[in-house]
Parts: structure tokens; C-alpha cells; sequence
């Protein structure tokens, strides 16, 4: 379980054994406080580390992760949004986050709103039903409130500090973005789904 907010940055370096495994380069605070075996958040999608040798974390690819997540298509140098794992005394700055990305995103349009930026993301249905405004969601690892919902997108607010501690500002028109919809959103609608029917 993640909470959103980011303080690490690493940088995609290669993938192995025709995708299979991906390896990243992370700051070294970081790799100090990871072992073999633990999670991480990678740009929103929960991996467990498979290999640490010096800053290079080495992890597994499901064929899952391949099909729903951007982790498949990354170009060398791309900077992913890293996050530890929360534990029980850290405060929940940001909403729950399990890593379990709901599928892919486009992003449609980029705003500039002094201080800070607005993107328009096109999203499937599927996915968008689960999203209102003022709610939560997940944007490739990043905790944010949905600021708008219309057929078939989504729009959320960049605040500076989102900008510069994350790879958000990156971002242009076309670039494919991981989304994950906030969970107790997903069981509301699954619940009153059922009682419907």
C-alpha cells in the first residue's frame, strides 16, 4: 500500500530477457533502505525487487503488468516516480494507493494555470466511471484530486511542488500515463452495482 506522494525520481536503463525483467537506476538513499523481496511503487505500479547491485534495481515484468501499465514501452532515460511502501506510523498525506494500475491514460492536453499546470487525460469508460470530482486519483504513481470528469477524460491541477518532485512535468499531449482509481471509489460502485441488479 502507497500514499501517492513522491521523494525519489530513477531512471529506466534497460529491460532483460525480451522484457521480462526491467532495471532501474535509483538515488542511493533509496537503495539503502530496500532488500530483496520488498515492493515498490515504479511510476505507480507495485513491483517487488528481485536484484540490488549498487543502484541498479533489477525487477520482474508479469505479462499483466505488460498489458495494463506503460512499464512495457519505457525509453532509455525516462524518469519514473519511485515510492516506498507505506508503514503503519506514516502519515497518509495523500489517499491509498495499492499499485494495482487500472489501465492506461492519454493525456489529451497540456494547460499551463500559473503557478502551475492542468492536464486533460482521455481514459477508457471502463476506468473513468470509477472517477468523480474532488476525488482521488492515482496518475503514474501520483496522488491527486480529479478536477473535472466528462465522457471519456478526466482533469487534474499541477501544483509546483507535484511539478518538480515528480515526472508530471513531462508530461506532453500523447504520452500514455499509468491510472489507478481510488479504491473505496471501486467497492462503492461495485456494491451499488449489485444492489441495482
Amino acid at each position: 500500500m502507497f500514499t501517492g506522494l513522491i521523494f525519489h525520481r530513477g531512471v529506466f536503463r534497460a529491460y532483460r530477457s525480451n522484457r521480462q525483467e526491467v532495471i532501474i537506476e535509483a538515488p542511493e538513499e533509496l537503495c539503502r533502505r530496500l532488500e530483496k523481496g520488498q515492493s515498490l511503487s515504479v511510476d505507480g505500479v507495485c513491483l517487488t525487487v528481485t536484484r540490488i547491485e549498487d543502484r541498479q534495481l533489477t525487477f520482474n515484468l508479469a505479462k499483466e503488468t505488460l498489458e495494463k501499465t506503460t512499464l512495457g514501452k519505457l525509453k532509455p532515460g525516462q524518469l519514473l516516480n519511485l515510492e516506498l511502501p507505506a508503514t503503519l506510523d506514516s502519515l497518509l498525506g495523500g489517499h491509498l494507493v495499492t499499485g494495482h494500475v487500472d489501465g492506461t491514460g492519454q493525456v489529451a492536453e497540456v494547460r499551463l494555470r500559473p503557478p502551475g499546470k492542468r492536464l486533460k487525460i482521455r481514459l477508457e469508460e471502463e476506468i473513468r466511471k470509477y472517477l468523480v470530482e474532488k476525488g482521488s486519483v492515482a496518475v503514474n504513481g501520483v496522488s491527486l484530486t480529479v478536477a473535472a470528469v466528462g465522457p471519456g477524460y478526466f482533469e487534474v491541477e499541477l501544483i509546483p511542488s507535484t511539478l518538480q518532485q515528480t515526472n508530471l512535468d513531462r508530461l506532453r499531449p500523447g504520452d500514455a500515463v499509468n491510472v489507478e482509481c481510488d479504491i473505496i471509489g471501486k467497492y462503492v460502485y461495485n456494491f451499488i452495482s449489485k444492489i441495482k441488479s
